[in-house]
């Protein structure tokens, strides 16, 4: 009770203006930090770091999100502290709130910079089939001639093993363990591969 009251002695006398970058500091900083502790625990579903697995899979790449509601809790953090040490350092009303808000929107667009190019930088597991051109791969099962059907072959691509379909323009079958080449990609789903020969 005594701290409460010694909290209301400080800030009762304080003028209207002042009391408003106080109330906009304290209420966004804690709003600010309450919400990163989330993130941090896997709690956040703020649109600034978003679904960056969705937006890799759309191939459009991570767009530049300035309107976020961490980017908004942001510049009110920044708006309210800038503002208090604009106005104790006896600056007038109006030089306070341009320089506040000036603040504020820099922190937003270094912190929208700072999740564009950290999303950038994710690990994108996405298959692109494109990047199986040119590869070497293992027959896993018996490729059907002249397109006649679909096999399957085990190759690397972007790092990692994967089982994909394929076809042959060739006149015979290729056999398990034949080793060929993809040649093209068929609706960005099916290999076509050649054999190779030795």
């Amino acid at each position: 009770m005594t701290s409460m009251l010694t909290i209301m002695d400080w800030f009762g006398p304080l003028p209207v203006f002042e009391k408003i970058f106080w109330s906009v500091a304290i209420l966004f900083s804690l709003l600010f930090l309450i919400q990163n502790v989330l993130s941090l625990l896997g709690g956040d579903h703020d649109g600034a770091t978003g679904d960056v697995s969705d937006m890799l899979d759309a191939d459009d790449g991570i767009g530049f999100q300035f309107f976020t509601i961490r980017n908004m809790f942001g510049f009110f953090t920044i708006f309210g502290w800038v503002g208090l040490a604009c106005i104790h350092n006896g600056l007038s009303p109006a030089v306070t709130i341009i320089t506040a808000s000036v603040a504020g929107l820099g922190m937003m667009l270094i912190m929208a910079a700072m999740f564009y190019y950290t999303g950038k930088l994710a690990y994108d597991g996405t298959l692109r089939m494109h990047n199986a051109l040119h590869a070497t791969a293992s027959v896993y099962l018996t490729i059907p001639p002249a397109r006649t059907g679909t096999g399957k072959v085990t190759l690397q691509v972007q790092g990692a093993w994967r089982e994909l379909d394929a076809m042959t323009d060739e006149a015979e079958p290729i056999g398990t363990g034949a080793f060929v080449t993809v040649r093209s990609v068929l609706d960005n789903q099916v290999l076509i591969v050649t054999k190779q020969t030795r």
